[in-house]
């Protein structure tokens, strides 16, 4: 890499961004995100973030939380999952439903943020940053639902939506590389792994300084080079899988009908994808089927 190139923000949250001493990068991501202070008290490893064998699943999924005891889910994905806001919903959920011993109020039950950086169109609009939040309407008058003056007490909070879970979805492929604020700088350096001297986001600096490719050790850079081919190479593997079972399918489909051939689509990629070397659970993520179906597939082709 050439010198002073600085590495992914995926690959520094999984491997160098995880002790309390270099929390300042992460802060400075959150806290320009949500326009408001971050400060970080912990990171709690999640099971979903291990490393796998080989390094399969390039996916970061990391549980912090701040010092008004929130938590923030920050999750990264490299590769297209069609259900993949189902799993925002289970994870901001579990995240939930995990905070509360057998028997204690839901008094205690603190706000959780789900902020999700895709390299993957995730649904069909014009922007690249999301925010989505329980808005409750009445259906007659149209107002929106607010807390009682005893409630804002109880709760410490103005709103209803701040009870609740609160998701963020940054589609980095959909950002035109025009940095208009602060925000956008951050989004530039995730799309582009690079940081130009004019951005001033809060973090930025401490990424620029902190995330060179050349301070790296020796087995560092050795991981993280592997992490950059296993990142390509999968993303290659799932393109080709769904072009190919798309146009095997689309011919398919007129002779013997849409349904089914969207049906012979999905098995067209299932096998395309087997033979390429991808993991069956990666397969039943790309292609919205369940482990057990792309494994009925495969043995049927047997």
């Amino acid at each position: 890499m050439a010198k002073g190139s600085l590495i992914r923000f995926d690959w520094a949250l999984k491997r160098l961004l995880r002790n309390k001493a270099d929390f300042t990068v992460l802060e400075g991501f959150l806290s320009v995100l949500l326009d408001k202070d971050i400060q970080i008290v912990n990171i709690r490893e999640s099971e979903s973030n291990q490393e796998h064998e080989d390094d399969k699943f390039n996916r970061v999924d990391i549980l912090a939380q701040d010092s008004r005891g929130e938590l923030l889910i920050i999750e990264i994905q490299n590769n297209s999952e069609v259900d993949y806001l189902l799993r925002m919903l289970y994870g901001a959920s579990k995240a939930v439903t995990e905070q509360l011993k057998k028997g204690e109020r839901y008094g205690k039950i603190c706000k959780v943020y789900h902020i999700n950086i895709v390299y993957f169109r995730l649904g069909d609009g014009e922007d690249y940053v999301y925010r989505g939040f329980a808005d409750f309407r009445g259906i007659h008058h149209h107002n929106i639902l607010k807390l009682t003056e005893d409630q804002k007490h109880f709760f410490v909070r103005e709103h209803v939506e701040e009870l609740f879970p609160e998701y963020y979805i940054l589609c980095v492929q959909d950002f035109d590389n025009v940095a208009k604020d602060s925000l956008d700088e951050w989004i530039y350096y995730l799309k582009n792994t690079d940081i130009p001297d004019s951005f001033k986001a809060r973090g930025l600096k401490e990424a620029r300084e902190q995330l060179l490719y050349d301070n790296l050790s020796i087995e560092e850079k050795r991981a993280y080079d592997h992490h950059l081919d296993q990142t390509r190479y999968e993303q290659n593997v799932v393109e080709d899988a769904f072009s190919s079972g798309r146009s095997e399918g689309f011919i398919e489909g007129k002779a013997i009908g849409l349904e089914e051939g969207r049906t012979a689509e999905k098995q067209k990629i299932v096998f395309n994808s087997h033979r390429a070397g991808l993991p069956i659970e990666m397969i039943a993520s790309v292609t919205g089927l369940t482990t057990e179906k792309v494994e009925m597939i495969l043995n049927f082709d047997h």
